[in-house]
């Protein structure tokens, strides 16, 4: 699973490191980014721009918002058996950009809350699908825009944290996700665990576990 993450690059240096234009309006950085907030994805239609679309996937059949709750994450193994994102995995696919995520590691004095990230400190994408939704009550609403992050098996530095982790895609395999040809065999195979030797993980405060807290001290090491 990945429920918290975060995005604290400046959209400038982002829009280059991804080859992409900056949203409209710029973002200021996220610390403690969580679901059903507005957040910096890349689509895999229309120009390439990087779009702010809200985390908690809404399939257009459902009835309300609320199950964006259960949709934050996709698991990789069932992306072509689960209706929720069957038919986005096929059309719409997406990078979700981000700097390091969160997981909670148990010890015997608790959780730990634990920052992953790359050993660079580089941005990266994290593999998504996106969807829209129109409230069936309000035809005449806009489309709420919205997206979710998929997870998959853990490398050697997650592995002892979490059982599983976000599917972080190698700067060659971007453009693959993104590629309405390449098809869902050659998808699937960038789905892997990302490579542990550029990856490092440090514990940090619990004041991340209160969504409410969105500082640079977030970041610091624990003591």
């Amino acid at each position: 699973m990945c429920g918290r993450y975060s995005i604290t690059v400046p959209t400038t240096e982002l829009a280059e490191r991804f080859d992409a234009a900056p949203p409209p309006e710029l973002p200021g950085p996220r610390y403690n980014a969580a679901p059903t907030q507005t957040l910096p994805v890349l689509l895999n239609s229309g120009e390439r721009q990087i779009q702010l679309l809200r985390w908690g996937l809404i399939p257009r059949w459902a009835k309300d918002t609320s199950i964006g709750y259960k949709m934050i994450n996709a698991r990789s193994e069932s992306l072509t058996e689960k209706p929720a994102f069957r038919d986005s995995f096929k059309r719409r696919r997406c990078l979700v950009l981000a700097d390091s995520f969160y997981e909670w590691q148990k010890t015997s004095d608790g959780k730990v809350p634990m920052r992953i990230m790359l050993k660079s400190g580089e941005p990266f994408a994290f593999a998504g699908l996106w969807e829209t939704w129109k409230d069936p009550q309000n035809p005449d609403g806009e489309l709420l825009r919205t997206f979710t992050i998929i997870t998959g098996k853990p490398n050697d530095v997650v592995s002892p944290i979490h059982d599983r982790m976000p599917a972080i895609l190698l700067p060659e395999d971007e453009k693959v996700w993104l590629d309405d040809e390449a098809g869902a065999d050659r998808w699937q195979s960038v789905l892997k665990p990302y490579p542990a030797d550029l990856m490092r993980a440090y514990p940090i405060s619990k004041r991340i576990n209160a969504t409410t807290n969105d500082d640079p001290s977030l970041i610091v090491p624990a003591a």
